[in-house]
């Protein structure tokens, strides 16, 4: 998985790249995203420039798949005003962590005044910046530091300090779409990482599955088996009631726990967008202490 683009990874950006393409309603603008689609998706993120064409895919994909583009989007939208609102609280650096197809760097407005750091397998690393190449300004990519590393086997810290990450400086980390591809123990020696990397009161932004969708407890739909079938199932998951004494336990403290089907309620219906997103994939931001 790590020497191919990852699959899952591309229908995330044509989600985005369709949110964008919605014009008046959209709920983030993500310029950037139909650069990380291959010839078919990137025919159907042009086609959506459509407005009627644009909608009518998305209806399909929502037909089709019921859950993965909505929670997406609403995803997106929440982590965007979490790093936003960590920015302005005084976060001094970024860290993406398993940044993939990630264009915050490059999007969200202010963040070029801090330094960003995009940690990630070399060969994923690799395809992301030729996707980008000739798509960013000089002056619109000084700010970004590419960090090449194995998560699965080699150390983060060290591999941040030589890119120049400040450690223990006021930092918001971004972990998208990452812990549910992981083991339990992997998911507990980067979130001990990042509290030992990072100042009191930084705030790490996670997503992470209901456990109980792995066990068969929560029907979860169409959506598992498509991943499982793309070879990239997923083997992780939080229960939620559990998640506040999990990170405590960690060095932190759980700041907001909500589903997708939450965030859309807060973006999306009040535009009128009637799309249901899952209960069971959730967004977390934890305060580091």
């Amino acid at each position: 998985m790590q020497n191919r683009a990852s699959r899952t990874a591309e229908q995330v950006a044509l989600f985005r790249a369709l949110e964008t393409a919605r014009g008046r309603d959209r709920v983030f603008d993500d310029p950037f995203a139909v650069r990380f689609l291959g010839g078919g998706y990137r025919l159907l993120a042009r086609l959506a420039r459509v407005r009627p064409v644009g909608l009518r895919l998305s209806r399909l994909i929502d037909r089709r798949w019921p859950g993965p583009r909505p929670s997406a989007v609403a995803r997106t939208r929440l982590i965007d005003d979490l790093v936003l609102a960590a920015l302005d609280g005084g976060a001094r650096q970024v860290l993406l962590l398993g940044a993939g197809y990630d264009a915050r760097a490059y999007r969200l407005p202010g963040i070029e005044r801090v330094p960003v750091f995009e940690a990630d397998h070399p060969a994923t690393q690799a395809v992301k910046r030729r996707l980008l190449r000739g798509a960013v300004r000089p002056e619109r990519r000084g700010h970004v530091h590419f960090v090449p590393v194995d998560l699965l086997a080699e150390d983060l810290g060290g591999a941040l300090r030589k890119a120049g990450f400040a450690v223990l400086e006021p930092t918001v980390v971004v972990w998208e779409g990452v812990t549910n591809y992981l083991t339990e123990p992997a998911v507990d020696a980067t979130l001990r990482e990042v509290a030992a990397l990072t100042a009191s009161g930084s705030t790490l932004i996670f997503t992470y599955v209901d456990r109980r969708v792995l066990s068969g407890a929560i029907d979860a739909g169409p959506w598992p088996r498509a991943v499982s079938r793309q070879g990239e199932p997923w083997t992780f998951g939080f229960l939620p009631a559990e998640l506040p004494a999990y990170v405590g336990a960690r060095g932190m403290r759980l700041a907001l726990d909500m589903s997708t089907r939450e965030a859309a309620g807060r973006y999306l219906h009040p535009l009128g967008r009637d799309e249901q997103a899952a209960s069971f994939y959730r967004v977390a931001a934890a305060e580091i202490r």
